[in-house]
């Protein structure tokens, strides 16, 4: 027996909107919540696993499907993967999975490392850790956090969902207009500019992570080093990528 289409689903549920109908529409979708909160790679914070990332995200996939409208021509994966994740990370907030402070960090390291990169046009790890005041572990533990909190918003400013589209499909692309064709190529530029500021080790991590779909792990088994001191490239690349895009 094949397998009904997402298309069938939705026209199916188009004439009958019934519970059950919906229920075989979320259990389509999970794998989606799953592949999205992975790819977020998000650690819980206290007194949370990764069954509840998985939970919130649902909230998020049930509000898509709920706003989803299939005749405005647009594919519900690429419709839905922003409100699950918007969804994952709003209940995050509500466990200030980043106090204050942390925040305060985070700001300071992408300005300094903005500072570091102006003035020597590259951006060493021990010159970083003198300017923020940091002993070694607080430095490695403040990338790790960093690579975790970006992802989200970084993924809007550099347009990285396009693997995801590529992967399910696109959105319908309505004629934009100039203005929207120019600024959109400006931001592309800007980001370029910013990625090629990066060390080639630093780069190529950002492609094999957004681009090649790797995990964490087996992109330390490309480089050579532990998936800690992945995470923590990971953040030192977005944080350097945060600064030179806020100039």
């Amino acid at each position: 027996m094949s397998r009904e289409s997402d298309q069938d689903l939705w026209n199916t549920y188009a004439s009958d909107p019934s519970q059950e109908n919906r229920d075989r529409l979320v259990s389509r979708y999970v794998p989606l919540v799953r592949y999205v909160a992975a790819r977020m790679a998000l650690v819980p914070p206290p007194g949370l696993d990764y069954e509840d990332l998985l939970s919130f995200g649902i909230f998020g996939l049930l509000d898509a499907l709920d706003r989803f409208d299939p005749k405005k021509g647009f594919v519900f994966q690429t419709f839905a993967v922003p409100r699950i994740r918007g969804a994952i990370l709003d209940e995050l907030r509500r466990y200030d999975w980043i106090s204050r402070s942390g925040r305060e960090k985070l700001s300071r390291l992408e300005a300094a490392s903005e500072r570091l990169y102006q003035s020597r046009g590259t951006i060493d790890d021990q010159e970083l850790m003198k300017t923020l005041e940091m002993d070694e572990k607080g430095y490695r533990e403040l990338l790790e956090i960093a690579g975790r909190t970006y992802m989200v918003s970084l993924d809007d400013v550099m347009a990285l969902e396009e693997g995801e589209v590529r992967r399910g499909s696109a959105v319908a692309d309505p004629q934009p207009d100039a203005q929207s064709v120019v600024e959109r190529d400006e931001d592309r530029r800007r980001v370029t500019e910013a990625l090629e500021t990066l060390p080639d080790r630093e780069r190529l991590l950002l492609s094999l992570y957004y681009y090649e779909g790797l995990t964490l792990k087996e992109i330390g088994q490309v480089l050579g080093v532990t998936e800690s001191r992945v995470s923590q490239l990971h953040g030192k690349a977005l944080a350097t990528l945060r600064g030179r895009l806020k100039e």
